[in-house]
């Protein structure tokens, strides 16, 4: 397979391992942010969103789970958002895997499914090679990032939260994407809380946001794709979505997931600021380039993808495989 679409070996591994090796998260909220994708101001509005909860009294914990790094072409801004997301928890998205190893031919290490257009691939490859010039300018950046896990299991509130940036077999898999779980069915997603013993499952990676709650063998299980923090989401809307799970409510804004857990679960909204972002994108991807010409559209209006569609799966099903 080509560059961009190929998911290389090491980028596997097995549903089984996942929850072998979990840490406890002393904490009453979690963030799990995917997709920032270099955007400084969606940083700095996660950050607020956690000060505020600290100062309802909440303890809270941020997790990035991947693709921090995209648009931040330049060193200036590369060292920026690297430094401030490593100074809380993270794990690797194929970009960072991508990053800190230079030339192992996986392209921009997306594996891209075939409904993803050509030119997309193509571009996005170029966009890395780009970003690959920049971090070779940043040695000990590359180097914390070559030291970060592909996935993290957290104990929280009793919970076993397994967070990827794919899905449960790779670091790029799009087995938990909107398009895989509209065509699929949720029995794939059944079958990996099984194999992993999860309660909730977080991802990210492939870029348009799902939920999904379902009992699996009488247990109440929980997934959650945030599609982008650093993007626009959902129609019309330029707000990015994180994950919140948290022993209280989420705000009045969130996309809630019902839940008989000990936990809510929901993705809130990252209202940054959009002008100041798209002049900043703008000066590092003009007019027809490449990052312009795949997202910019994105970053002014949302994708195609409603409220009213996002909701549809939050319903609980019940999975007998």
């Amino acid at each position: 397979m080509s560059e961009g679409r190929a998911c290389p070996l090491h980028y596997r591994y097995r549903p089984e391992d996942l929850t072998r090796e979990p840490v406890a998260c002393d904490a009453d909220v979690l963030y799990v942010v995917g997709g920032l994708y270099g955007n400084p101001l969606a940083l700095d509005e996660i950050e607020a969103m956690a000060q505020r909860e600290r100062a309802s009294g909440h303890r809270v914990h941020l997790l990035f789970n991947g693709d921090f790094n995209w648009f931040n072409a330049s060193d200036e801004l590369f060292a920026t958002i690297n430094r401030r997301v490593l100074d809380h928890d993270a794990i690797t998205g194929n970009v960072e895997y991508e990053l800190a190893r230079l030339g192992d031919g996986a392209g921009c290490g997306c594996a891209y499914p075939d409904f993803v257009d050509d030119a997309v691939v193509e571009r996005s490859n170029r966009i890395m090679v780009r970003l690959q010039g920049i971090a070779a300018n940043h040695p000990e950046l590359q180097q914390r990032l070559a030291r970060l896990p592909r996935y993290r299991c957290l104990m929280f509130g009793g919970l076993k939260v397994v967070v990827l940036h794919g899905d449960p077999e790779s670091l790029a898999g799009w087995g938990l994407s909107h398009e895989e779980l509209g065509a699929r069915g949720n029995g794939q997603l059944a079958s990996w809380f099984r194999q992993t013993g999860a309660d909730v499952l977080v991802s990210t990676h492939t870029c348009l946001p799902v939920m999904r709650a379902l009992e699996v063998d009488g247990r109440q299980r929980l997934f959650l794709n945030n599609g982008s923090a650093g993007m626009g989401n959902l129609a019309g809307s330029s707000a990015g979505l994180l994950v919140r799970i948290a022993r209280s409510a989420p705000s009045e804004a969130a996309y809630g997931l019902p839940s008989s857990l000990p936990v809510s679960a929901a993705l809130e909204p990252v209202r940054f600021p959009l002008s100041p972002w798209l002049s900043l994108f703008d000066a590092l991807w003009p007019e027809n380039t490449d990052a312009a010409l795949s997202y910019r559209h994105r970053i002014l209006g949302g994708t195609s993808l409603t409220q009213e569609q996002l909701r549809a799966g939050t319903g609980i099903s019940e999975e007998i495989i």
